[in-house]
């Protein structure tokens, strides 16, 4: 199901100019196809003539996005340090754990959406993975709810068990009290209603003493929402993380449409929207004006639309041939000695999985089990193991530091490895956004200027492809010979 109804005129063709020494700018630009397209992306260039349809994180224009020239923005863009931005909105003790965990200085996203968000407008944070979004949003929550109140005040909307695990960790501990002070009033509480938990226990605590802020998967939630265990009527605030990919997932989007205009109906709400890749943005800001999703006034947070990826991101690639991946893989390994690293696989199809063939992470991760003796930890994560022994892979993962990870794309999204420094590509992903989002799982410390590696394993007939990804993402891919 497509992401949002569009529009039925399409919009103008424009030329980006850049410099850095000022802001982007857009100009309508008459002269230029619309349906044209670079035949390959140069890197450095100044001037980038393309159409807003065919490269949707390039866009910009005027009427898509809100500016806010209010001082609490003004103070938020020129602030060193998140106390700065958030001091008097934001509980004492919320930010004195911030600080404890070594959240000081604000991210690029998080210092120019801070203000927007602690306003009470509703928001789009569209920002490179790894940038900073979640706390952004869970310091958005924390300032509005009031954890005396016994009513859920807050809920954040995720498409996977592993990554509503993640956001639910990180709010535990902001919520937590801080080492040095004594807090006489209760601290929020917060409940992972995740696919595959304990959903009888989930209910008896909600209908006992409803905690405060609540992170959940959309089919839990709709189980608890059809059976009114879960009511909307105290919301203060829905977030939703990685929201294009949940509006494309036949799963998810009727049942997350379904909950938007539920929520819309509230009053004193606000809608906070997160992902690094919202393609055809304007349109999906449209979209959720029209349908009441948003109020009009939302804002949308767009932080380097002209580089979607961190630039200290190396790209390569090697050309083989399907028999060779394996071989070509470990060789990779041993020249790479990566500190740690994932190994994206492609999903089994329903074809191979009904001829009875053994899936590829299989064969991957038993070739490097028997062939590649200077990893002792050799993961495997997929969505169909159960969810027990995905969060067994994934804590496994994160205690050791150092481990190879074989992973479908369930890995891809969201999910925080941050000692990750190689990404190898054993399948090429499908389109542009998957690998944007797999490219994400590593360069995910900020302030740190560390080089982290993807490499792509081809055949001949994808180069094409890699091509594509390169012009869309504008980035560049060097070949590797081994």
């Amino acid at each position: 199901m497509a992401m949002a109804c569009y529009l039925q005129t399409k919009p103008p063709p424009f030329t980006l100019i850049w410099s850095r020494k000022t802001n982007l700018r857009c100009i309508p630009c008459k002269t230029q196809n619309p349906n044209s397209r670079p035949s390959n992306f140069i890197s450095g260039a100044r001037r980038i003539l393309c159409s807003a349809e065919e490269h949707p994180f390039a866009q910009l224009n005027s009427s898509s996005v809100n500016t806010l020239t209010s001082s609490a923005e003004v103070r938020g863009s020129s602030a060193s340090t998140l106390r700065e931005i958030c001091e008097g909105r934001v509980p004492e003790h919320v930010l004195r754990r911030a600080e404890e965990v070594g959240y000081i200085v604000p991210t690029d996203v998080q210092r120019q959406s801070l203000p927007t968000l602690l306003s009470g407008r509703d928001c789009i944070l569209h920002a490179q993975t790894g940038s900073g979004k979640t706390l952004a949003y869970l310091l958005l929550i924390f300032s509005v709810v009031n954890a005396q109140r016994s009513a859920v005040q807050a809920l954040i909307v995720v498409p996977t068990r592993e990554l509503g695990m993640q956001v639910t960790k990180v709010a535990r501990l902001l919520a937590s009290k801080p080492m040095d002070h004594e807090l006489e009033q209760k601290t929020c509480t917060v409940m992972a209603l995740l696919d595959g938990g304990m959903l009888k226990r989930h209910k008896s605590w909600l209908k006992a003493e409803p905690p405060t802020v609540v992170v959940a998967t959309i089919g839990s939630l709709c189980q608890m929402l059809e059976k009114h265990i879960f009511k909307l009527e105290a919301m203060r605030v829905l977030v939703v993380d990685e929201v294009d990919f949940m509006f494309n997932s036949s799963k998810q989007v009727y049942s997350l449409r379904k909950l938007l205009t539920s929520f819309s109906s509230i009053n004193n709400r606000q809608t906070v929207f997160a992902s690094a890749s919202i393609p055809r943005h304007r349109h999906f800001l449209y979209d959720c004006r029209q349908q009441k999703w948003t109020k009009n006034d939302v804002v949308h947070v767009h932080l380097n639309p002209v580089q979607p990826m961190p630039s200290c991101l190396q790209h390569r690639f090697v050309i083989c041939r399907d028999k060779e991946r394996p071989q070509i893989l470990l060789s990779l390994l041993h020249v790479d000695a990566p500190k740690s690293a994932i190994i994206f696989i492609s999903e089994q199809s329903e074809k191979s999985k009904k001829a009875g063939h053994t899936p590829s992470s299989v064969r991957v991760i038993e070739f490097l089990r028997t062939s590649y003796s200077e990893y002792s930890e050799i993961l495997l994560l997929e969505e169909n193991m159960n969810f027990n022994l995905r969060a067994t892979s994934l804590l496994e993962v994160r205690q050791s530091g150092s481990c190879i990870l074989v992973a479908t794309d369930i890995a891809a999204r969201g999910i925080d490895l941050p000692e990750t420094t190689h990404v190898y590509n054993f399948d090429l992903p499908k389109t542009a956004v998957d690998y944007l989002h797999r490219s994400g799982r590593t360069a995910r410390k900020p302030f740190s200027d560390e080089k982290c590696t993807i490499t792509n394993m081809i055949t001949p007939k994808e180069r094409f492809v890699l091509q594509r990804f390169e012009n869309e993402l504008m980035f560049h891919c060097n070949e590797l010979s081994l």
